[in-house]
């Protein structure tokens, strides 16, 4: 490939492997840098449908080609400025200090792309943290953003993952005072750099958008060198600025595969899994270290990955909150805690049952599809559906089935054994999902359902079905699947035709 000759590229050296995107996928061919582990592989697969052979230069210069295109025919990206920018990616990338989201990587134009950046990529050896790289990879990420959409969105999704693995690094717990101004410092460097790059495109393509009048207020200080300075002189570049070209730019979203393409563990500002994960090998299942585990202090580990409780994520979440243009999606629901029998054998006094939750409106193939979901303590507990063009066997098989899930989540049932279950289930109504940008089409409700209720309640988005997946003459309508019988019926014997008399 042209583009690779004379690039970053020229110095990598690639293996080749075999593997699927998840351990039911078929193996396919799959070349990346040889320092890259089998789960990055795995991603790669993921980020690329199909089962054609996928090699990571070839598919990452098609998504810095088709953004810088869009962006010189937009007049957005120079000639002279393109050679430096396709690099300034391919170094994001290279280092896994970051990537756009999987809709780039499969070249998907309709659906809203994100970049993600991978905090963990940018801590230092000697410690502390490449705050320098960072805000010139938020600038380089704005600017993607804005050519791959051919300066068309007001509103782009530059965001961030693995705090929990820089919280590691750094030696902080989750839980601290420390840890939430590093998080809040953070987000204000990329609220910041973001901004300030918004408002140089401004100063050459003209201002869309005024500076905002009142500002959050960074952290004074925080046990990162620099990093309260970065961000304030961040915030006063941007004030600077005669205006900015995008009405919004930060926001965290559900991790996909290009999360896992970095090397990220985790999605946005959610705490880490714990010390150890579960790997399949040859010889069975064993428990490794989390790469969490392996940077934080060996003599902390267990302090610094324990459990966290929901006030702890509530309270990061507020810390980070005041620069994102977006709220960041809810805490991942935690296990309710075991309550002890009492100890009195008198009946205890009944107390009044208080829930919360939500209703989400969509159209799913054209059907109007409505859920609703009940949650104690940030668990999701019961689960409803309100369907408005089926019939009333339809429904009501409908509220069985939610019935039965709402059941066995009382009763402890993981939500994830059951999105393993119907998540890709395939069956009318099927198609276009309207209403949930996340999810843009779905192989029947309940693949919509699912797959939403993964995003919102187990932190992480599932790859979206191939477009024929939900097209009108794929299986998944029932009308058109072929017979379940494995044989055909025997043939009935033709009975002897007598003649009947009507008797008064």
């Amino acid at each position: 490939m042209a583009r690779i000759a004379g690039s970053l590229w020229e110095g990598v050296a690639l293996r080749r492997t075999r593997i699927g995107a998840d351990p039911d996928a078929p193996p396919r061919a799959v070349a990346l840098p040889d320092s890259w582990e089998d789960d990055a592989a795995a991603a790669l697969a993921a980020l690329v449908p199909g089962e054609r052979p996928v090699a990571l230069p070839r598919i990452a210069e098609a998504w810095i080609a088709r953004a810088l295109k869009s962006g010189e025919k937009a007049g957005l990206v120079t000639p002279a400025e393109a050679p430096h920018l396709a690099e300034g990616w391919r170094a994001l990338l290279l280092t896994r200090r970051g990537a756009p989201g999987a809709e780039c990587w499969r070249g998907d134009t309709k659906a809203e792309p994100r970049f993600v950046l991978n905090l963990p990529a940018f801590l230092e050896p000697e410690g502390g943290l490449d705050l320098e790289g960072y805000a010139e990879a938020c600038a380089l990420a704005v600017v993607f953003l804005d050519a791959v959409t051919a300066g068309k969105a007001t509103r782009l999704r530059l965001g961030f993952a693995d705090l929990a693995g820089l919280l590691a690094g750094l030696g902080l717990p989750y839980d601290s005072s420390e840890a939430r101004e590093v998080a809040a410092g953070i987000a204000a460097l990329t609220r910041g750099a973001a901004e300030a790059q918004s408002g140089r495109m401004a100063e050459r393509l003209g201002a869309r958008e005024p500076i905002a009048l009142i500002w959050p207020e960074p952290p004074s200080q925080t046990v990162v060198p620099g990093l309260a300075a970065a961000a304030r002189a961040a915030l006063d570049a941007a004030m600077a600025s005669p205006g900015l070209r995008h009405q919004a730019l930060v926001a965290l979203a559900p991790a996909d595969a290009a999360e896992a393409l970095l090397g990220a563990e985790t999605a946005g500002i959610a705490p880490a899994p714990g010390a150890t994960r579960a790997v399949e090998t040859p010889t069975g299942v064993v428990d490794v270290p989390t790469r969490a585990a392996m940077r934080a202090p060996q003599a902390r580990v267990a302090a610094l990955l324990g459990p966290v409780s929901q006030a702890s994520r509530r309270a990061m979440q507020a810390a980070v909150a005041p620069f994102l243009h977006v709220a960041p999606p809810a805490p991942v629901a935690l296990p309710a805690a075991p309550r002890p029998a009492p100890a009195a054998r008198s009946a205890p006094r009944p107390t009044l049952r208080r829930q919360s939750g939500q209703t989400l409106h969509v159209t799913v193939g054209g059907h109007r599809v409505a859920l609703r979901t009940a949650e104690e303590e940030g668990a999701l507990r019961e689960i409803a559906f309100s369907l408005s063009k089926e019939g009333a066997a339809y429904r009501s098989l409908m509220d069985a089935f939610a019935q039965a899930v709402s059941a066995g989540l009382a009763r402890g049932v993981p939500l994830a054994d059951y999105v393993d279950a119907f998540a890709y289930t395939r069956f009318g109504p099927a198609g276009v999902v309207e209403g949930d940008p996340d999810i843009p089409r779905a192989t029947s409700v309940l693949d919509w359902a699912f797959r939403r209720l993964a995003m919102d309640y187990l932190g992480g988005a599932l790859p979206q079905p191939e477009a024929e997946d939900v097209a009108p003459g794929s299986l998944s309508r029932a009308a058109e699947q072929s017979p379940l019988l494995p044989l055909d019926l025997p043939p009935v014997a033709e009975r002897p035709k007598r003649n009947l008399r009507v008797v008064a």
